[in-house]
């Protein structure tokens, strides 16, 4: 039976080894990080696409167990004026009636390494990848950090935007590119603000975007893209909670919103980053290697399809391999099958994360625009973004 290396235990690698478990592929997941990579103040959303992928390998449970759903967004000005709300696209109501579900970037990662494990998948921690290199009589080997290495017939990396796999199979492959925008993200029990139940609050700054939902049990869940420039990485690993607290309320602070009170009642629950995505990878797979998930197509955090694209990812190439006879077909239809979608997705967030009015006209003009586009609002607007679906069933030709 064929066997794969998987390089990467967060969402994609987790998601691509159960996949190929019933596509009758072996898989062992190999995790750089001691003990995962949680962070334990960011949060994330999993549309419809990414929901009904995990459902097709029957890994919903675990998720929805954890998580909460959406159905509304509802948008505010900065000057705290309500300008119109709508259904947010998957929502009950479509075709599968699967709502958008809400939870911290921790839960996932457990509930999808938790059920690859309790599926038989081995999942090895403290495995960063170095180099990796063919092995004689076909297959490969990967060599990690701590000194030990691995055999395979298949090397998947799902190892993130900064992946080593990338640069093996590319030397020459683009660095992620930043966005222009920094994120943070936090919680907070404070009750004075609490948005109504599965709705998310966008809300429209001055000088940044911020978004908050409330958990069925009060906690409110928020984020803020604040325009800004790339963070040094040694600055980063040295600014802490209250630090990124105190910037992203500060860039709320002119604005008639509960946001910048939000923010300043999230204690040390709170985590910034720099956001990067990357427009394009020019080489996505060789004969016995291939790109998964961020790894090959990270996107900015605007659009929230992330993880819901690289569980689609690994859903898609576990077909790919089920169903075509040698390594090189199926990774070159699976590229063939995805590159045009997630590029587009990249783009579509790439162009959300610029989209900072400067002045009062063009924040006004901003709302009409808004107010117009929420009582125009059809529900379909959004059907290619989070309407796709991974038939199984389907043959990968």
């Amino acid at each position: 039976m064929t066997h794969a290396l998987i390089i990467g235990g967060g969402i994609a690698g987790p998601v691509t080894a159960m996949a190929l478990q019933r596509a009758g592929v072996e898989a062992t997941v190999h995790e750089a990080y001691p003990g995962g990579a949680e962070e334990l103040g960011a949060f994330l959303v999993l549309f419809a696409n990414g929901l009904a992928a995990l459902r097709t390998i029957g890994a919903d449970g675990p998720v929805l167990e954890r998580s909460f759903p959406a159905e509304t967004v509802e948008f505010l000005s900065d000057t705290g004026a309500r300008l119109g709300t709508r259904a947010i696209a998957g929502a009950p109501g479509g075709p599968d009636g699967i709502a958008p579900r809400t939870l911290q970037r921790s839960e996932l990662y457990r509930a999808l390494r938790d059920e690859a494990v309790r599926r038989g998948i081995p999942v090895l921690h403290g495995k960063r990848l170095v180099d990796a290199a063919r092995r004689p009589g076909g297959g490969v080997v990967a060599a990690f950090a701590d000194g030990s290495s691995a055999e395979g017939d298949l090397l998947i990396g799902a190892d993130g935007i900064h992946s080593r796999t990338r640069t093996l199979l590319d030397p020459s492959a683009p660095p992620p590119r930043h966005t222009g925008q920094l994120t943070v993200c936090g919680r907070t029990g404070d009750t004075r603000f609490p948005v109504p139940p599965r709705t998310y609050r966008m809300i429209y700054g001055q000088r940044a975007f911020f978004g908050c939902t409330t958990a069925p049990d009060g906690t409110t869940y928020w984020f803020a893209n604040v325009p800004a420039a790339e963070v040094p990485r040694a600055e980063l690993a040295g600014t802490g909670p209250e630090r990124w607290r105190q910037r992203a309320a500060e860039a709320f602070a002119a604005d008639r919103t509960p946001a910048a009170a939000i923010i300043a009642s999230s204690g040390t629950a709170v985590i910034g980053m720099n956001a990067y995505d990357i427009p394009t990878t020019p080489v996505w797979h060789s004969d016995r290697a291939v790109l998964v998930g961020d790894a090959a197509h990270a996107t900015a955090p605007n659009a929230a399809q992330g993880a819901s694209l690289a569980i689609e990812d690994g859903v898609v190439l576990a077909r790919a391999l089920r169903d075509l006879p040698d390594a090189r077909r199926a990774f070159t239809a699976y590229e063939r099958l995805r590159r045009t979608r997630v590029e587009r997705v990249v783009a579509l967030s790439a162009a959300m994360a610029g989209r900072t009015p400067l002045t009062t006209e063009e924040r006004r003009a901003r709302d009409a625009e808004v107010r117009r586009r929420t009582a125009e609002d059809t529900g379909g607007a959004d059907d290619w973004l989070t309407g796709y679906r991974v038939e199984w069933t389907n043959r990968t030709g």
